[in-house]
C-alpha cells in the first residue's frame, strides 16, 4: 500500500489520512491483534487506532516491537499511533494514571 495521502495537523505534524482500527466488535484475542497490526505493517499502513477500552494497546505495542526486529519498519518514529481517553477515565483524579497506562 503506498501513495496514502497525508494531512497537516493543527501542530504542524503530518499524519496519513488513513489509519488502520485495531479492534472491532467483541474483543479478539491478544495474539489475533499482535498478527494483524504486523500484517498492516507489511501493508504500508503507518497510522493505528487504539483505546484502552479496546485493551489492544499492549498487543499494538508488542507488534510495533516486533515489526522494528523484522525490519518491516526503522523505529516506532515511523508509525502514528492514536489512542482515546475513555468517557469513564475523564474525572479529574483518574485523567493521569489512565494516560500513564496509555503511555506505558
Amino acid at each position: 500500500m503506498t501513495g496514502i495521502p497525508d494531512i497537516t495537523l493543527s501542530s504542524g505534524c503530518m499524519i496519513p489520512v488513513l489509519g488502520m482500527g485495531t479492534t472491532s466488535g467483541p474483543i479478539p484475542p491478544l495474539e489475533v491483534v499482535e498478527s494483524a497490526v504486523i500484517n498492516i505493517i507489511k501493508l504500508g499502513y503507518r497510522h493505528l487506532d487504539t483505546a484502552s477500552f479496546y485493551q489492544s494497546e499492549g498487543p499494538v505495542g508488542c507488534a510495533i516491537s516486533e515489526a522494528v526486529r523484522r525490519g518491516l519498519i526503522s523505529s516506532r518514529s515511523e508509525l502514528h499511533v492514536t489512542s482515546k481517553l475513555w468517557c469513564t477515565d475523564a474525572h479529574h483524579d483518574l485523567v493521569l494514571p489512565a494516560l500513564h497506562k496509555t503511555f506505558k
